[in-house]
């Protein structure tokens, strides 16, 4: 049953793939559920309910859906709400990594290197929050760029590769969100970039699901 719905998460998130690189509106907001409503699916029957870090990922990809689902809009208020959603995921990653067992010496160097990096779109992003919505918008975009950051440098700090790997990929996602959203001043995005956001946050989201399994 667990390969059953792993396949079919899989099957569901390259149909979101084709369908936003092809303009298929209306398939790639069903498909864009679905992929993550398959993915929890996935670890429910994997038994993550049998112990806390499972328990905190069920939350975390919860969560990741309900953004999903507020983003499937493209108004502030929408904005906001998916922002919210994803900032409670990201919390739940994080007590779910500290939960599985962190350690300071581990992976450092990297970890800076990924927050050096990915540090930029943030920069661009604020302010352009600001002279779009003033401070209704910055500080919430600026406290999630915050928790982002805690959940990937708690990831490599557990030591486990799959978990460092997928939060890179969900900052490097987001950090293509930013840079839409700062270059067109908040206006919705639609172009090639838009793949490349949707492919690295289901490979990202599938890899923590499957670094916490397998770090329990």
């Amino acid at each position: 049953m667990t390969w059953a719905t792993a396949i079919l998460t899989a099957a569901l998130a390259l149909l979101n793939w084709v369908s936003v690189a092809c303009g298929w509106f209306r398939v790639e907001w069903w498909t864009k559920l679905l992929t993550m409503v398959a993915l929890i699916a996935t670890v429910l029957v994997a038994g993550a309910l049998d112990d806390a870090p499972g328990t905190w990922l069920v939350v975390a990809l919860a969560f990741g859906l309900l953004g999903d689902a507020a983003l499937l809009g493209d108004t502030e208020r929408r904005l906001l709400a998916g922002v919210a959603a994803f900032f409670v995921g990201h919390l739940a990653y994080l007590v779910c990594f500290v939960v599985l067992g962190v350690s300071p010496e581990v992976w450092w160097p990297l970890v800076v290197v990924v927050l050096i990096a990915t540090s930029w779109p943030t920069r661009a992003l604020v302010p352009a929050a600001w002279r779009h919505g003033g401070p209704r918008l910055a500080v919430p975009l600026l406290a999630y760029t915050l928790v982002i950051a805690a959940m990937t440098v708690f990831a490599f700090l557990t030591g486990e590769p799959l978990l460092a790997l997928g939060a890179t990929l969900f900052v490097v996602s987001d950090s293509l969100i930013a840079l839409g959203l700062a270059r067109n001043e908040f206006a919705q995005d639609k172009g090639s970039a838009h793949v490349a956001v949707m492919v690295t946050y289901h490979v990202s989201q599938a890899l923590l699901a499957v670094g916490v399994l397998v770090a329990r």
